[in-house]
Order: C-alpha cells, then structure tokens, then sequence
C-alpha cells in the first residue's frame, strides 16, 4: 500500500520545526512504508531547498489558490487514493483555515473513504465553535476519517500512563478515592511567548494549553482500565472518563498574566491569561472527591510536564506520590518511605525513578504521522472528546468575558506558588 502525504502548508514554522525533520527520520526508519509527499503552497517552491536531499526523490510541490475550487479539482486528479492506497492529507495551518480547507476538499470530492484528514489544535476557542467545527467537517468526512493532534498524548511517557496502569497490578487496587488522595497536572514553562502574541491573544493559557493538552493528560489518570487493555478503546474510555467531570467553577479557578506580556504581544489594555490553575472535580463514585487540580503557565521559574498523583498517607508527613515526568527528562519517580542508615529507626523520603535518557525515542510528530499512516487512533482526539473538553471549561470563559476587573499581574521568573500566594 502506497500513502500519499499532502502537506497544506509545508513552508510553515510547524512544517519546517516539526514535521519535515520527522518525515526524514520516518522515511530513514523506513517505519512510513511506501510514501509520495506533496505539498501544498500559494506559489512555486525549490523542492530540494525545502526538504532537503532524503526526502527530494519522493516530494513535489502544487501551487495552488487555497480558495479556488477550480484548483481542488486539479488537486483531486493527483492525490485521490486507487485500488489499495490511501490519501493522508495534514492541514499544518491555523484553525480557521483549516475548516475552510476542509469544506472545499469536500465540496471537491476530495473525502473517498481512503482519505484522512489531520488537524491540528485547537479545535474550536469555546464550546459553540467546537460544534460548529465537528459539524462542518463530519459534512463531508465520516469520524474515522478524521485524525484530530494533541502530540501531547503521542509522547512515549503519555503512552505509558496507560501500560503503566494496566500492566502493574501493584497499583489497580490503590487507583481510585480509596486510594489517591489528589491529582495534580502541571505544565510549567520558562520563557514566554516568544513572537506568538497574535496567536495568543486569542487563545490564551486555557485554550492553547489546558483544552488542548492538560484535559486528555487528566482523562488517562481518571479513565477506566479493562483487565485486558484493547488500544482501539483508549479514545472511548478517555471521553467516558471526561464525561463524569464537572463543569469548572470560576470561583476555585486563577488566572494571571507576567508582566511584560502586553508589550510582546503589542496590546496595552490585553487581560488574556499566561497562568491557570483549576479546580475541578469528577462525580464518578471511584473519583468523587477527589480533588483535580490543573495548572499551566509561561514566564516561571521552570520548565516542567508532569502528572502527580497523590496516595493517602498513612501517617502524618508520609504520603506517597507518582509522577509521571512529560517533559523536559521523560521518566517515571516515585517517593517512597525507606529506613534511614545507621543506628536510629527514623524513615526517610527516597526516590525511585525511571528515565528514558539513554533510550531514543520516537518524536511525538514521528507517533503521530506512522500511526495515522497505520489507522490507529488511540493517540489522537475525537470529536466528542473534543466536546466534552470544552463543556468541562465553558464557564470559566464565560465569566472572564464578563469580568471587569483587572488581571492578576506576576513577575517574570516566579514560582507556582508566589503567584497563588498574592492572591
């Protein structure tokens, strides 16, 4: 079977950072089989000036109108998939384009069950925009045919939570509220914005981060896990678990912003967010009480992905916790009570931990693309989840939009902790 790559906006920072240095270690790795790349841009490009000598020999360039119908057609003759092969078109551009794209693939007869169409976040900036986008798209392109991106959950530790869930029976019967005493997701930056201020004036923290990221990060924690794990399910048991989450309350939910953020993003009087942190909680009875907490900013005092799961302590000061580490050092730590050495009985805290430092990886766009390749979903977002993501987070939009006052402001380079502490 042969797949033909169609790039909507190969000459883009995604396309140049993140997706061509994985197609050249795909096509090295021979991992992509058979593969044609071609991409797509609004004028003639330097084919081996853009990609480079390993991926030449397989890629070509169309020029086209993004908005003319006339050049879908045209498209359609050359990329429409025959007999056994398949169509795998990546829509590396912003969001709004993408749904354009999308409409006229369709309206084009560009949709023949061997094509697949993937998007990147975010999907949607509230609610009602995320509807109507699933509506538009499932116009012309059925669920299966669609390959949503949170390259979060295609990171090998992401992974992992799963096959550490379900492979360690150690930790099935302690995996609950019986168990846990909270849950913490974190996804902490050191540095700000950094040229992004158009984007992120209209997303901010929540939107680019906590929809897109932190609430898939937090469904593998909660969701359930079959005695014999079937990957296909993973999607499914993650929106199940999404489900029994509550609808934020903005009264147990902080925003902020770091100085100097206004001047990068060159608007004086913005109140979008760089810092979040949530409350939230879930009303499944293995979950309920239980408190979930997501937190996510730029400009602090670390660069830090993690999920933290808390155990109940069973006497004071002696409370176990996971983490599973996402980033900068993949891994997995666990604090454990040992005997101290020497001649007095007192316990202390130690450290087991396992890294994947020596270990190389596949890059979270390599997963993505060879299991798009491959059919497999597991790693990607379906609409309803999508959905249910911004159920969970409307009300937190909802009341900033209304709210007058002015946004919390903290220095560059703070703690967590600073911020929460000037409240």
């Amino acid at each position: 079977m042969k797949t033909k790559l169609v790039i909507f906006g190969i000459t883009g920072d995604l396309s140049r950072r993140k997706l061509l240095p994985a197609l050249r270690r795909i096509v090295a790795s021979g991992e992509g089989g058979a593969l044609e790349i071609i991409g797509v841009s609004r004028r003639s490009l330097d084919v081996d000036e853009l990609v480079g000598p390993l991926l030449s020999k397989i890629t070509s360039v169309v020029a086209m109108d993004l908005a003319d119908l006339d050049d879908y057609q045209d498209l359609k003759k050359r990329i429409l998939p025959k007999g056994d092969d398949q169509t795998l078109i990546y829509l590396s551009v912003p969001p709004g384009a993408a749904t354009r794209i999308a409409d006229n693939l369709g309206r084009a007869g560009i949709n023949s069950p061997a094509v697949k169409l993937m998007f990147e976040k975010p999907f949607g900036l509230d609610y009602e925009s995320a509807v109507d986008m699933v509506k538009r798209t499932s116009q012309y392109f059925d669920e299966n045919q669609v390959y949503r991106i949170d390259h979060y959950l295609a990171k090998e530790m992401a992974q992992n939570i799963i096959a550490f869930r379900s492979g360690n029976a150690i930790f099935r019967h302690l995996w609950d509220g019986r168990g846990v005493e909270r849950v913490e997701v974190r996804a902490l930056e050191d540095i700000g914005i950094v040229g992004r201020g158009q984007f992120y004036e209209q997303t901010g923290a929540l939107r680019d981060v906590v929809q897109g990221h932190m609430m898939q990060l937090l469904s593998l924690v909660l969701m359930d896990i079959p005695s014999r794990l079937n990957w296909d399910l993973v999607p499914d048991l993650r929106l199940q678990a999404l489900r029994r989450i509550v609808m934020a309350d903005p009264t147990k939910a902080v925003r902020a912003q770091y100085r100097g953020y206004r001047e990068e993003a060159e608007s004086p009087n913005s109140k979008v967010e760089t810092f979040v942190k949530i409350e939230l909680e879930s009303d499944a009875s293995n979950w309920e009480g239980v408190p979930l907490t997501v937190m996510t900013g730029k400009a602090l005092d670390r660069k830090e992905t993690e999920i933290v799961v808390y155990f109940k302590a069973s006497h004071q000061d002696q409370s176990n916790a996971l983490r599973f580490k996402i980033q900068p050092d993949e891994g997995i730590e666990i604090d454990l009570f040992t005997k101290k050495p020497g001649y007095e009985r007192v316990l202390e805290q130690q450290k087991l931990q396992f890294k994947y430092q020596e270990t190389e990886l596949p890059e979270a766009y390599e997963q993505v693309i060879v299991d798009a390749i491959k059919s497999r979903k597991s790693l990607f977002t379906s609409s309803q989840e999508i959905l249910e993501s911004w159920r969970i987070l409307q009300p937190l939009l909802t009341a900033w939009s209304l709210d007058k006052s002015e946004i919390l402001l903290y220095d560059q380079g703070v703690g967590v902790e600073d911020i929460i502490n000037s409240i």
